[in-house]
């Protein structure tokens, strides 16, 4: 039987550091960023946490995206593998 494994961010980080981080980090940090600077310079709360809010959507969508894709992959790497050993025997 089957079983569904997904990726831990470890692994995505291990495999695909940078595109990780700036899947996971750089929406996060856009969303402290923009926090500290509506704090700072007097802006409504409301327009920085929304905007706070929607990047970190951002990043648990584009990171869930970047998990299964690296799934996909590993899924295709197993296949092609027991595919080539049938080819031999």
């Amino acid at each position: 039987m089957a079983t569904r494994q997904t990726p831990t961010l470890l692994e995505l980080f291990r495999e695909t550091p940078a595109k990780s981080a700036l899947l996971t980090v750089g929406p996060l940090a856009l969303a402290v960023g923009q926090l500290l600077n509506g704090y700072l310079n007097g802006v409504s709360p409301l327009i920085a946490v929304g905007f706070a809010v929607a990047m970190i959507g951002f990043a648990v969508v584009a990171t869930r995206h970047h998990a299964a894709e690296h799934r996909l992959a590993r899924l295709e790497a197993t296949l092609e593998r027991e595919v080539g050993l049938e080819e031999t025997v």
